[in-house]
């Protein structure tokens, strides 16, 4: 039994997402593999120091500011961050060394940036021989010292072809660099597509034929759907507003001269594009990648706000011709124009975009686990946790 570890943590949910969903995929592959998901912030912090202290874990902090909008200046604010993690860079070393000491996995791979240079070095010291995995769940890497690190002897796994150049530009070597067909995406957003539209439309109290849009900004919401809703009184709207509820009950009250649907948390977001014809969103590199998956077309917004790790995201949309980018949510409705009148080539476009990387990953971890040596055992290493 081979034990692989999948590194993520709680900030923003997509890392969390994309290790739940591939924790998944490599359990129901009957490998010889024991796959465990390790929250970093668990480690480094096992007594629960910090949310002792601040009332808060660190992840409610940045989620708490993506559901008020609170994102301009997060470019500054994330040098200042990882000036933070250089200088605890020892302290982290030592807590993973130990944790892996402990815990003895053949393989870590990680779903999380910034962190990377202490995963590889706690690796490195705990496990020789080890392989070291990351995998961006960003379509871009943020450079410098967010995912991509130079001068370690790891592998990258990357969904798009942008973040195979960066890697390579580097100084990686192509047979550590792993292109995939796109983001991992949970296992749900691969099911059959709901059968009849029209039926689940007039359940949820919506016309079935007006064009319909779907509107999601995370597990937490965000102000901008209110924004959004307001410059769109007559376009027929599915609002999911996660964790959010007194957003909710604001989009509720708003007077609206279409049909509406405002829904909480939801397992089956799946289920609720497949009744709509056209998504409306942040441009993170996990939403726009269900919409297209689920052969939705986008709106996302590029200004200021936009985190600069999502920078590349609209981007991406515009070289694919998958959607229409604005700047503003003021401007959404000129937007929505602008997609319905060509709305069969949208809706094609993105159909055209084959996702498997969550079943082209596990081929490239059994490549990686059985091309390194067993793993050495360090002086002082204890049992498998």
């Amino acid at each position: 039994m081979r034990h692989i570890d999948l590194v993520y943590f709680n900030a923003g949910g997509g890392h969390r997402a994309s290790a739940q969903a591939l924790q998944s995929v490599l359990t129901e592959l009957d490998l010889p593999w024991s796959v465990r998901l390790v929250n970093l912030f668990e480690v480094l912090d096992p007594c629960d120091r910090f949310r002792r202290l601040t009332g808060l874990a660190p992840e409610d902090w940045y989620n708490r500011r993506l559901a008020r909008g609170w994102t301009m200046g997060m470019a500054q604010e994330l040098k200042l961050l990882q000036g933070a993690i250089r200088m605890a860079h020892p302290a982290l070393v030592g807590r993973l060394d130990a944790h892996w000491r402990r815990t003895r996995p053949d393989m870590v791979v990680s779903l999380i940036p910034n962190f990377n240079r202490a995963l590889f070095d706690g690796l490195a010291l705990a496990r020789p021989g080890a392989p070291m995995v990351t995998i961006l769940t960003d379509l871009a890497d943020h450079p410098p010292h967010f995912w991509i690190e130079r001068g370690q002897a790891q592998h990258f796994v990357c969904g798009s072809e942008r973040a195979v150049m960066q890697a390579l530009a580097s100084g990686h070597a192509p047979q550590r660099v792993h292109a995939t067909s796109g983001m991992i995406l949970r296992p749900s957003f691969y099911l059959p597509p709901v059968g009849d539209r029209a039926s689940e439309r007039r359940r949820h109290g919506l016309d079935p034929s007006r064009p319909t849009g779907l509107v999601l900004f995370g597990g937490h919401g965000s102000k901008a759907m209110l924004t959004i809703a307001r410059h769109l009184p007559d376009v027929q709207l599915i609002l999911l507003c996660g964790h959010n509820q007194a957003l909710a009950r604001r989009l509720q009250a708003l007077p609206a001269g279409a049909p509406r649907h405002v829904v909480g948390f939801t397992p089956e977001v799946q289920r609720y594009m497949d009744m709509a014809d056209f998504f409306i969103g942040k441009p993170g590199p996990g939403s726009i990648s269900e919409a297209v998956r689920r052969g939705l077309p986008v709106i996302v917004v590029d200004n200021a706000w936009t985190m600069p790790q999502e920078r590349y995201n609209p981007q991406w949309v515009n070289e694919h011709g998958v959607g229409v980018v604005h700047h503003s949510h003021r401007t959404v409705d000129r937007a929505v124009q602008t997609l319905l009148a060509d709305l069969d080539g949208y809706r094609a476009r993105a159909r055209a975009m084959h996702n498997r990387a969550l079943f082209e990953i596990p081929q490239i971890l059994a490549r990686v686990l059985a091309a390194h040596t067993p793993v050495c055992e360090p002086a002082g290493a204890g049992a498998p946790g």
